[in-house]
């Protein structure tokens, strides 16, 4: 289960706020089974994905450094899916 989810550790730079929130979010998405809620359901989810990604943003700070970065580059550290999203490039 959630094989799509993307590795944080090792990043360089670490993994930003917004990235674990995004990780967060897809994986209550993921485990709920609900990918469209409704406005009512979106509020519990977002809540959930709120404590995950604080959770997570602790694991992390506690994770001994990677001897090699993640295989792949995060979503949100491409080009093509931050334009997609309309989110400004990262800077260099």
């Amino acid at each position: 289960m959630c094989r799509n989810i993307t590795e944080l550790r090792g990043l360089e730079p670490p993994a930003t706020e917004e990235e674990i929130k995004a990780a967060a979010l897809q994986y209550i998405r993921k485990v709920s089974g609900v990918q469209r809620p409704s406005a009512e359901l979106a509020r519990a989810m977002n809540a959930a994905a709120e404590q995950v990604a604080a959770v997570t943003a602790e694991l992390l700070g506690t994770l001994p450094e990677r001897r090699q970065p993640p295989k792949t580059v995060p979503p949100l550290r491409r080009p093509d899916v931050r334009r997609r999203l309309g989110l400004d490039p990262l800077s260099a």
